[in-house]
C-alpha cells in the first residue's frame, strides 16, 4: 500500500485501504494487480488522468514529422539552376526533411541514364556534410532518384539553434554594454591655450 504523498503504508486489507482513501477524500487505485499481494495507491484519479493526458499533448507537440520533399533535376540542367535545387535541398534537410532527388528522362534521354546518375553523385557528394545517404541512385523504369536523410536529429539542431542564439544574445549585450559606457565616459578636456609672450615695444627717442 502506497500513500498519496508516496510513502509506504506496508500490507493492509482491502476494506481499510478503502477506507483510508476516502477519509482523504482520494481514490484506492490498484497499480500492480500482479504483485502478491497487490500493490495499491491512493491517489486523485481524475487529477491523474488529466495529467497523463497533458504530458502525452507535450510529447505531441515536441515530435517532429518527418516528410518527404522531392527536388526534381533534368540532365541537361547548368550549374546555376543546379545551385539553386541544391540550396532547395539543403534547405529541406536543415528543416528536417528527408529528400528525393529524382531525375525523369524523356524520349531519347532514356540512353544518358550515366548523365543523370553523375548529377545525382554529384548532389550526394555536394552535401554531405548535412547528410546521409538512405538509398543510392536508383532507377525505376524512367527515373532515377536517390534519397537523402538529414544528419543531425531534430534534438540536436533545436540544441544548435538555442546555443547560436545564446551566443547572439550574449554578444549583443556586450555590444550594448560598451555603447552605454561610451556614453558615460567624460569628453576629455581641451588643452588650456598657452599664455601669449609679452612683446616689449620699442622706444622711439628724437633727437632734438
Amino acid at each position: 500500500m502506497i500513500g498519496d504523498e508516496g510513502e509506504q503504508i506496508g500490507v493492509m486489507p482491502p476494506f481499510e485501504a478503502l477506507k483510508l482513501a476516502r477519509s482523504k477524500n482520494l481514490d484506492l487505485v490498484e497499480i500492480s494487480p500482479t504483485a502478491q499481494p497487490p500493490v495499491c495507491r491512493i491517489m486523485d484519479y481524475g487529477k491523474y488522468l488529466y495529467q497523463q493526458e497533458k504530458k502525452e499533448r507535450e510529447a505531441k507537440k515536441h515530435q517532429k514529422t518527418i516528410t518527404v520533399k522531392e527536388v526534381k533535376f533534368r540532365i541537361n540542367v547548368d550549374d546555376h539552376d543546379y545551385e539553386t535545387k541544391k540550396n532547395h535541398v539543403l534547405r529541406f534537410l536543415d528543416g528536417g526533411d528527408k529528400v528525393k532527388a529524382t531525375i525523369f528522362f524523356r524520349g531519347r534521354e532514356m540512353t544518358r541514364t550515366g548523365l543523370g546518375r553523375q548529377i545525382l553523385e554529384r548532389l550526394i557528394k555536394d552535401v554531405e556534410p548535412h547528410s546521409i545517404v538512405e538509398f543510392r541512385p536508383r532507377q525505376e523504369g524512367n527515373t532515377l532518384h536517390a534519397i537523402l536523410a538529414p544528419k543531425k536529429t531534430a534534438a540536436e539542431r533545436e540544441k544548435e539553434r538555442e546555443k547560436e542564439a545564446k551566443a547572439k544574445a550574449k554578444l549583443e549585450k556586450k555590444l550594448a554594454q560598451e555603447k552605454d559606457k561610451d556614453k558615460a565616459a567624460p569628453e576629455p578636456k581641451q588643452p588650456a591655450a598657452a599664455p601669449a609672450e609679452e612683446i616689449e615695444t620699442p622706444t622711439t627717442v628724437s633727437h632734438g
